[in-house]
């Protein structure tokens, strides 16, 4: 019987072997494409709110498969989130929340009755781009689709950073996210099950539940800091120049075209002669080209008044009640304590125990970080937030009656505007 060459047993297991590297590598490579980032890794855009693909700026299809397996399921495992309750001095007394705290009693009162049940999230989850999960401390989300720029990944930043500062104390809960900023609960064709849906916007027309903007931790798209370093500037801007050297007419920059009838009506107001108003549109497209460097908040301050001119819908309702009042209150305590409320007077209306999503990943501080560029990696490092030292604020009960006064002195206010007969500025001043 002829006997095989001595180099062919040598050969077919050399080629065995790059017949199953080169098939690990496919699989590799498949599982990479098929896990979706919480900075838009394999994700397709909102089908409701249409953006260009996102781009990512790895330096090889190997560094961004590396990346992706890395920071999705190696960061996490070895990461210890502090779920130990804080024990705080017996001197730390909780103090009241601010009024306007009150609304969070307003936003969930659609579900006071009912509670809220996996139906409702099951319905919810068509008009979310990602839902997040936190059980035991950790957090877990699952992504549906791309959010525009870097919203969701710095909207769970923001929830990492809230489960930091006030650890074993934020209860599980399962939450579904849009971030996009116009409404989409309508009350009228949601109203037998109203959905509940998180987004940094809403109205009086629509069941979406207001979270605070994903701006607070920075946004990098536009140049904008962190909140509390971002204050810090606006309040050096305002004091470069004394009241009385200060432009006396009232300032307003922003995007007219979404869909804001008081913002359309604002444009007809740009006269500072006749009606002592520098109206400004915002061209994001040429900002964006000049590095936004036009459209620092800290630039904005040389004229004696600010205009706040709502847009589709409201995410702060007390700006245009308190004013500089209020701005100078808002700090990122504040932001926090505010989160941490709504979030347990929405668990409380949870009539289900959350559980880990199968398809959601574990997002931690560190794992995020590694999916960020180095530009969103230094507004998140600046941004972080350390455990407090004091409680969380005191959140006092609904009080319905207090809350329809501001509706009705809101409602009086804009009528006796509308009703007035405007005089122009120059005859004012004459």
């Amino acid at each position: 019987m002829p006997r095989s060459p001595s180099y062919l047993l040598p050969c077919v297991a050399g080629l065995a072997c790059l017949s199953l590297a080169v098939l690990l590598l496919y699989k590799v490579d498949d599982f990479a494409a098929q896990t979706k980032t919480v900075v838009g890794h394999n994700l397709q855009p909102t089908p409701w709110h249409l953006f260009p693909p996102k781009t990512f700026s790895e330096e090889s299809r190997h560094s961004r498969i590396y990346k992706i397996l890395h920071c999705s399921y190696l960061t996490c495992s070895s990461y210890a989130a502090d779920t130990k309750r804080h024990r705080y001095e017996p001197d730390s007394t909780a103090h009241k929340c601010p009024e306007f705290f009150r609304w969070i009693h307003q936003d969930l009162e659609p579900w006071a009755r009912t509670g809220i049940s996996a139906a409702h999230l099951k319905e919810a989850r068509k008009f979310a781009a990602f839902r997040a999960v936190i059980v035991g401390g950790r957090l877990f989300v699952d992504l549906y689709y791309a959010c525009v720029q870097s919203r969701a990944a710095f909207t769970i930043w923001g929830l990492l950073q809230l489960l930091r500062r006030y650890p074993g104390m934020v209860p599980d809960v399962d939450m579904v996210f849009d971030c996009m900023d116009k409404p989409s609960i309508n009350r009228t064709e949601h109203g037998s099950l109203p959905l509940p849906l998180f987004r940094y916007c809403t109205t009086q027309s629509h069941f979406d539940i207001p979270f605070p903007d994903w701006s607070f931790w920075g946004w990098p798209e536009t140049n904008l800091n962190p909140w509390d370093e971002e204050f810090r500037e606006i309040k050096r801007g305002s004091q470069r120049t004394s009241w009385t050297k200060k432009h006396p007419r009232a300032y307003w920059k922003g995007n007219p075209d979404v869909d804001s009838p008081v913002r359309t009506q604002l444009l007809k107001c740009n006269h500072s002669r006749l009606w002592g108003a520098q109206i400004w549109r915002q061209n994001w497209g040429e900002e964006a080209k000049g590095g936004y460097e036009n459209s620092k908040l800290s630039n904005q301050c040389n004229s004696r008044y600010k205009i706040y001119a709502e847009g589709y819908a409201w995410s702060a309702r007390a700006i245009a009640k308190g004013g500089q009042e209020f701005m100078e209150s808002l700090s990122m305590n504040r932001i926090y304590d505010y989160m941490f409320h709504l979030i347990n007077e929405y668990s409380k209306l949870q009539k289900f125990k959350p559980v880990r999503p199968s398809s959601s990943l574990e997002v931690c501080a560190e794992s995020l970080l590694c999916l960020a560029d180095p530009k969103q990696r230094k507004l998140l490092e600046r941004s972080t937030a350390h455990p407090s030292p004091s409680p969380p604020c005191s959140l006092q009960p609904a009080d319905s009656d207090l809350l329809k006064n501001w509706v009705q002195h809101r409602r009086k206010t804009i009528k006796d505007i509308e009703d007035m007969k405007l005089i122009p500025y120059k005859d004012i001043k004459s």
